[in-house]
Protein backbone atom coordinates (compact mmCIF):
# COMPACT_ATOMS: atom_id res chain seq x y z
CA UNK A 1 0.00 0.00 0.00
CA UNK A 2 1.13 3.34 -1.04
CA UNK A 3 1.11 6.53 0.96
CA UNK A 4 1.89 10.06 0.10
CA UNK A 5 3.54 12.81 3.09
CA UNK A 6 4.20 15.95 2.73
CA UNK A 7 6.20 19.00 4.94
CA UNK A 8 4.25 22.03 3.49
CA UNK A 9 5.48 25.60 4.51
CA UNK A 10 5.44 28.95 3.08
CA UNK A 11 8.19 28.73 0.79
CA UNK A 12 8.48 25.33 -0.56
CA UNK A 13 6.25 22.32 -0.34
CA UNK A 14 8.08 18.82 -0.27
CA UNK A 15 6.59 15.87 -1.26
CA UNK A 16 7.45 11.80 -0.98
CA UNK A 17 5.55 8.58 -2.00
CA UNK A 18 6.23 5.61 0.43
CA UNK A 19 5.08 1.90 1.09
CA UNK A 20 3.80 1.30 4.22
CA UNK A 21 5.52 -1.62 5.06
CA UNK A 22 9.03 0.30 4.54
CA UNK A 23 8.29 3.81 5.22
CA UNK A 24 11.42 4.92 5.84
CA UNK A 25 12.22 3.89 2.42
CA UNK A 26 10.83 6.97 -0.46
CA UNK A 27 9.66 5.81 -3.51
CA UNK A 28 9.98 9.09 -5.07
CA UNK A 29 10.04 12.55 -3.56
CA UNK A 30 9.76 15.90 -5.62
CA UNK A 31 10.17 19.74 -4.12
CA UNK A 32 7.64 22.95 -5.42
CA UNK A 33 7.32 26.23 -5.09
CA UNK A 34 4.31 26.59 -2.67
CA UNK A 35 3.23 30.01 -4.14
CA UNK A 36 3.45 29.20 -7.57
CA UNK A 37 0.66 26.78 -6.77
CA UNK A 38 -3.41 27.60 -6.41
CA UNK A 39 -3.96 24.65 -3.45
CA UNK A 40 -2.22 21.70 -1.95
CA UNK A 41 -4.74 19.62 -4.56
CA UNK A 42 -2.85 21.16 -7.71
CA UNK A 43 0.68 20.18 -6.44
CA UNK A 44 -0.89 16.38 -5.07
CA UNK A 45 -2.29 15.78 -8.83
CA UNK A 46 0.87 16.91 -10.41
CA UNK A 47 3.22 14.49 -8.36
CA UNK A 48 0.73 11.70 -8.09
CA UNK A 49 0.13 11.40 -11.90
CA UNK A 50 -0.03 7.81 -12.54
CA UNK A 51 -0.36 6.34 -9.02
CA UNK A 52 -4.16 5.67 -8.85
CA UNK A 53 -4.02 3.84 -5.09
CA UNK A 54 -3.20 5.37 -2.33
CA UNK A 55 -3.90 4.21 0.98
CA UNK A 56 -2.97 7.00 3.63
CA UNK A 57 -1.84 10.45 3.52
CA UNK A 58 0.14 12.69 5.84
CA UNK A 59 0.81 16.56 5.49
CA UNK A 60 3.27 18.70 8.48
CA UNK A 61 1.59 22.24 7.61
CA UNK A 62 2.60 25.52 8.82
CA UNK A 63 -0.51 26.43 10.55
CA UNK A 64 -3.15 25.57 13.42
CA UNK A 65 -5.03 22.33 12.80
CA UNK A 66 -8.73 22.55 13.58
CA UNK A 67 -11.08 19.45 13.07
CA UNK A 68 -8.88 18.67 10.27
CA UNK A 69 -8.80 21.52 8.91
CA UNK A 70 -6.00 24.50 8.27
CA UNK A 71 -5.45 27.98 7.06
CA UNK A 72 -1.38 28.21 6.89
CA UNK A 73 -0.28 30.66 8.19
CA UNK A 74 2.32 31.82 5.32
CA UNK A 75 -0.21 31.08 2.41
CA UNK A 76 -3.37 31.74 0.94
CA UNK A 77 -4.24 27.77 1.34
CA UNK A 78 -7.17 26.46 3.33
CA UNK A 79 -6.09 23.04 3.61
CA UNK A 80 -9.21 20.64 4.54
CA UNK A 81 -8.41 17.01 5.13
CA UNK A 82 -11.98 15.77 3.77
CA UNK A 83 -11.87 17.56 0.92
CA UNK A 84 -8.47 16.23 -0.27
CA UNK A 85 -9.44 12.71 0.71
CA UNK A 86 -12.93 13.07 -1.48
CA UNK A 87 -10.84 14.35 -4.72
CA UNK A 88 -8.09 12.07 -4.39
CA UNK A 89 -9.69 8.90 -3.21
CA UNK A 90 -7.41 8.49 -0.43
CA UNK A 91 -8.61 6.70 2.22
CA UNK A 92 -6.77 8.70 5.39
CA UNK A 93 -5.82 11.88 4.97
CA UNK A 94 -4.06 13.70 7.91
CA UNK A 95 -3.30 16.77 8.50
CA UNK A 96 -0.96 17.61 11.67
CA UNK A 97 0.91 21.24 12.43
CA UNK A 98 4.60 21.34 10.69
CA UNK A 99 6.30 21.51 13.95
CA UNK A 100 4.59 18.17 15.31
CA UNK A 101 5.58 16.18 12.15
CA UNK A 102 9.62 17.54 13.04
CA UNK A 103 8.83 16.02 16.61
CA UNK A 104 7.21 12.73 14.89
CA UNK A 105 10.34 12.93 13.14
CA UNK A 106 12.60 13.32 15.36
CA UNK A 107 12.60 9.53 16.65
CA UNK A 108 13.84 8.50 13.17
CA UNK A 109 17.25 10.61 13.26
CA UNK A 110 20.73 9.00 13.51
CA UNK A 111 23.09 10.39 16.36
CA UNK A 112 24.92 12.02 13.20
CA UNK A 113 22.26 13.85 12.12
CA UNK A 114 22.39 16.07 15.02
CA UNK A 115 24.96 18.32 16.31
CA UNK A 116 25.16 18.96 20.33
CA UNK A 117 25.00 22.49 21.25
CA UNK A 118 24.73 21.50 25.10
CA UNK A 119 25.77 18.10 26.74
CA UNK A 120 23.47 18.54 29.54
CA UNK A 121 22.41 15.80 32.05
CA UNK A 122 20.35 12.80 30.05
CA UNK A 123 17.01 12.88 32.30
CA UNK A 124 13.82 11.49 31.66
CA UNK A 125 10.96 14.19 31.15
CA UNK A 126 9.46 16.68 28.61
CA UNK A 127 11.09 17.49 25.39
CA UNK A 128 10.75 20.91 23.65
CA UNK A 129 11.62 21.38 19.75
CA UNK A 130 12.29 24.87 18.51
CA UNK A 131 12.67 26.08 14.50
CA UNK A 132 13.39 29.49 12.86
CA UNK A 133 12.87 29.22 8.97
CA UNK A 134 10.01 30.86 6.92
CA UNK A 135 8.09 31.30 10.17
CA UNK A 136 9.15 30.36 13.52
CA UNK A 137 7.50 26.76 14.98
CA UNK A 138 7.65 25.51 18.52
CA UNK A 139 5.99 21.55 19.81
CA UNK A 140 6.63 19.85 22.47
CA UNK A 141 7.04 16.10 23.98
CA UNK A 142 5.15 15.07 27.03
CA UNK A 143 6.72 12.43 28.38
CA UNK A 144 3.98 9.83 30.16
CA UNK A 145 7.19 7.80 31.84
CA UNK A 146 7.73 5.16 29.22
CA UNK A 147 7.66 7.19 25.88
CA UNK A 148 7.42 10.57 24.51
CA UNK A 149 4.20 12.34 22.59
CA UNK A 150 4.79 15.17 20.27
CA UNK A 151 2.03 17.97 19.69
CA UNK A 152 1.66 21.44 18.53
CA UNK A 153 1.91 24.52 19.57
CA UNK A 154 1.73 28.10 18.08
CA UNK A 155 4.49 30.08 20.71
CA UNK A 156 5.97 31.38 17.86
CA UNK A 157 3.24 34.14 17.71
CA UNK A 158 3.90 34.84 21.59
CA UNK A 159 4.37 38.44 22.26
CA UNK A 160 8.34 39.54 22.07
CA UNK A 161 9.94 40.54 25.64
CA UNK A 162 12.62 43.07 25.04
CA UNK A 163 15.80 41.92 27.78
CA UNK A 164 17.72 45.22 27.24
CA UNK A 165 17.79 48.54 26.08
CA UNK A 166 18.67 47.92 22.73
CA UNK A 167 15.99 45.12 22.53
CA UNK A 168 13.40 47.54 23.65
CA UNK A 169 14.25 50.07 20.53
CA UNK A 170 14.18 47.15 18.84
CA UNK A 171 10.32 46.26 19.86
CA UNK A 172 9.66 50.26 19.34
CA UNK A 173 10.97 50.02 15.87
CA UNK A 174 8.52 46.74 14.84
CA UNK A 175 5.85 47.63 16.68
CA UNK A 176 5.71 51.44 14.36
CA UNK A 177 5.15 48.01 11.74
CA UNK A 178 3.68 45.59 13.05
CA UNK A 179 0.18 45.60 14.94
CA UNK A 180 1.58 42.53 17.35
CA UNK A 181 5.28 42.29 17.69
CA UNK A 182 5.89 38.42 18.12
CA UNK A 183 9.17 36.26 18.26
CA UNK A 184 8.40 35.26 14.50
CA UNK A 185 8.98 39.06 13.91
CA UNK A 186 12.43 37.99 14.61
CA UNK A 187 13.42 34.42 14.79
CA UNK A 188 12.34 33.93 10.81
CA UNK A 189 13.97 34.89 7.58
CA UNK A 190 11.97 37.73 7.18
CA UNK A 191 12.61 39.07 10.67
CA UNK A 192 16.72 38.53 10.52
CA UNK A 193 16.17 41.30 7.71
CA UNK A 194 14.04 43.11 10.18
CA UNK A 195 17.30 43.10 12.69
CA UNK A 196 19.45 44.31 9.55
CA UNK A 197 16.65 46.84 9.15
CA UNK A 198 16.59 47.92 12.54
CA UNK A 199 20.49 48.18 12.93
CA UNK A 200 20.74 50.43 9.51
CA UNK A 201 17.52 52.48 10.36
CA UNK A 202 18.73 53.19 14.15
CA UNK A 203 22.02 54.09 12.81
CA UNK A 204 23.71 51.59 15.12
CA UNK A 205 25.44 50.31 11.42
CA UNK A 206 25.94 51.58 8.42
CA UNK A 207 24.97 49.84 5.02
CA UNK A 208 27.25 48.50 2.96
CA UNK A 209 27.22 49.84 -0.85
CA UNK A 210 27.98 45.92 -1.79
CA UNK A 211 24.93 43.77 0.61
CA UNK A 212 22.42 46.73 -0.65
CA UNK A 213 22.99 45.68 -4.60
CA UNK A 214 23.28 42.29 -3.43
CA UNK A 215 19.52 42.39 -2.00
CA UNK A 216 18.25 44.16 -4.91
CA UNK A 217 19.20 41.04 -6.75
CA UNK A 218 18.44 38.03 -4.11
CA UNK A 219 16.41 37.11 -0.93
CA UNK A 220 18.05 39.75 1.21
CA UNK A 221 17.99 37.27 4.37
CA UNK A 222 20.05 34.65 2.16
CA UNK A 223 22.36 37.76 1.69
CA UNK A 224 22.44 38.53 5.19
CA UNK A 225 23.34 35.06 6.34
CA UNK A 226 26.09 34.47 3.94
CA UNK A 227 27.68 37.87 4.70
CA UNK A 228 27.30 37.64 8.06
CA UNK A 229 29.13 33.86 7.76
CA UNK A 230 31.90 34.86 5.41
CA UNK A 231 32.98 38.33 7.86
CA UNK A 232 32.32 40.40 5.16
CA UNK A 233 29.18 42.85 6.19
CA UNK A 234 29.79 44.41 10.00
CA UNK A 235 25.75 44.95 10.01
CA UNK A 236 25.28 41.32 8.43
CA UNK A 237 27.28 40.02 11.46
CA UNK A 238 25.42 42.07 13.88
CA UNK A 239 22.11 41.54 12.79
CA UNK A 240 23.04 37.71 12.78
CA UNK A 241 24.46 37.72 16.15
CA UNK A 242 21.39 39.69 17.48
CA UNK A 243 19.28 36.82 15.74
CA UNK A 244 20.96 33.86 17.13
CA UNK A 245 20.98 35.51 21.15
CA UNK A 246 16.85 36.26 20.72
CA UNK A 247 16.92 32.35 19.40
CA UNK A 248 18.79 31.45 22.19
CA UNK A 249 16.14 33.88 25.07
CA UNK A 250 13.02 32.16 23.49
CA UNK A 251 14.41 28.55 23.22
CA UNK A 252 15.06 29.10 27.12
CA UNK A 253 11.62 30.51 27.44
CA UNK A 254 10.03 27.51 26.03
CA UNK A 255 12.34 25.36 27.91
CA UNK A 256 11.28 26.48 30.75
CA UNK A 257 7.59 26.55 30.23
CA UNK A 258 7.64 22.77 28.97
CA UNK A 259 10.18 22.02 31.79
CA UNK A 260 12.26 20.28 28.92
CA UNK A 261 14.33 18.04 31.10
CA UNK A 262 14.38 15.78 28.26
CA UNK A 263 16.16 18.18 25.98
CA UNK A 264 15.67 21.17 23.55
CA UNK A 265 15.91 20.35 19.84
CA UNK A 266 16.63 22.86 17.34
CA UNK A 267 15.06 22.69 14.32
CA UNK A 268 14.32 24.93 10.59
CA UNK A 269 16.15 25.85 7.81
CA UNK A 270 18.20 28.44 9.40
CA UNK A 271 20.32 26.90 11.95
CA UNK A 272 21.92 24.13 9.76
CA UNK A 273 23.23 27.14 7.66
CA UNK A 274 24.95 29.03 10.82
CA UNK A 275 26.83 26.68 12.39
CA UNK A 276 29.13 28.64 13.67
CA UNK A 277 27.46 31.19 14.98
CA UNK A 278 24.94 28.79 16.73
CA UNK A 279 28.11 27.57 18.87
CA UNK A 280 30.46 30.64 19.51
CA UNK A 281 28.19 30.70 22.69
CA UNK A 282 25.97 33.64 22.18
CA UNK A 283 23.03 31.20 21.26
CA UNK A 284 24.00 29.56 25.11
CA UNK A 285 24.24 33.05 26.33
CA UNK A 286 20.33 33.77 25.59
CA UNK A 287 18.97 30.69 26.58
CA UNK A 288 20.64 30.89 29.91
CA UNK A 289 19.72 33.84 31.33
CA UNK A 290 17.46 33.43 33.20
CA UNK A 291 18.73 34.42 36.60
CA UNK A 292 17.39 31.70 39.28
CA UNK A 293 16.93 29.21 36.97
CA UNK A 294 20.53 29.58 34.81
CA UNK A 295 21.55 26.26 36.81
CA UNK A 296 18.45 24.35 35.31
CA UNK A 297 18.65 25.12 32.04
CA UNK A 298 22.49 24.62 32.48
CA UNK A 299 21.59 20.68 32.57
CA UNK A 300 19.15 20.30 29.73
CA UNK A 301 20.74 18.88 26.58
CA UNK A 302 20.14 20.81 23.46
CA UNK A 303 20.39 19.35 20.09
CA UNK A 304 20.78 20.89 16.35
CA UNK A 305 18.85 18.94 13.85
CA UNK A 306 20.77 18.81 10.31
CA UNK A 307 18.75 16.60 8.47
CA UNK A 308 16.37 18.52 6.51
CA UNK A 309 13.71 16.09 5.96
CA UNK A 310 12.71 15.38 9.18
CA UNK A 311 9.55 16.87 9.34
CA UNK A 312 8.97 14.80 5.82
CA UNK A 313 10.06 11.68 7.58
CA UNK A 314 7.76 12.89 11.06
CA UNK A 315 4.67 13.16 8.54
CA UNK A 316 5.71 9.69 6.91
CA UNK A 317 5.93 7.84 10.76
CA UNK A 318 2.76 9.74 11.67
CA UNK A 319 0.90 7.84 8.41
CA UNK A 320 1.87 4.76 9.03
CA UNK A 321 1.56 4.33 12.75
CA UNK A 322 -1.72 6.11 13.11
CA UNK A 323 -4.28 4.52 11.00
Amino acid sequence: MLTVSGDIGGTKTHLALIEEKNPRVILKQKKYPSKDFENLEAILLDFLKGKTVISSACFGIAGPIENGRCHATNLPWIIDSKEIAIKLGIDRVHLINDLEANAWGIGWLKEEEMLVINKGIQLEGNQALIAAGTGLGQAGFFWDGKVHHPFACEGGHCDFGPIDQEQIELWRYLKSQFDHVSYERILSGPGLFSLYQFLIHSGKEKECETTKMAMQVDNPSKVITEKAMKKECKACMRALDLFVFIYGAEAGNLALKLLSFGGLFIGGGIAPKIVDVMTNGLFMKGFLAKGRFTKLLSQMPIKLILNENTALLGASRYATERK
